[in-house]
């Protein structure tokens, strides 16, 4: 059973979560599995559009019921550090950043799911362990292990992102 690991850190607009791993891979390879949209495929989901910042494409969530189609704005393409990425939908605007540091020995990818809205502190308790479920699989993609299984993360981590927000 996976542990969670991310972080509710307020911020002046609301909260954002963390959420980190670490690669021992170079910064170059993480970020085509990044941004590579053949590479993405096995981990999130394909996209098609042109790359860079102001643009915007379109996201295949493969993981998800359906494999939805997205719109998704490239708000900061800065390669191979830092990835910016916005959508709207029904709810509101989802805003992420991915960050890569390369310490020497590894990468650190930080994930940063800004949680602007009152809906979305409210679903921390499923977003949460969604996006623990999307970085491990970024991680088993990077290493070619075993895909998780999103069973071992919701509802196990429901409690720990609750309170998170109390």
């Amino acid at each position: 059973m996976p542990t969670p690991t991310g972080e509710v850190l307020p911020t002046s607009d609301g909260r954002d979560l963390v959420i980190t791993r670490s690669l021992g891979l170079p910064i170059e390879e993480v970020w085509a599995r990044l941004t590579d949209p053949h590479l993405t495929v096995a981990w999130y989901g394909a996209w098609e559009g042109d790359a860079g910042t102001g643009n915007t494409i379109s996201v295949q969530m493969r993981f998800e019921e359906g494999e939805p189609w997205t719109g998704m704005n490239i708000d900061d393409c800065t390669p191979p550090i830092h990835l910016g990425l916005s959508a709207t939908d029904q709810i509101g605007v989802w805003r992420l950043e991915v960050t890569l540091l390369d310490t020497g020995a590894a990468t650190e990818v930080r994930l940063v799911h800004h949680l602007t809205s009152e809906y979305q502190l409210t679903e921390i308790p499923q977003i949460g362990p969604g996006w623990e479920y999307y970085a491990d699989m970024f991680v088993a993609a990077c290493t070619h292990t075993e895909r998780p299984d999103f069973a071992d993360y919701y509802p196990a981590m429901a409690g720990y992102y609750q309170q998170r927000v109390l």
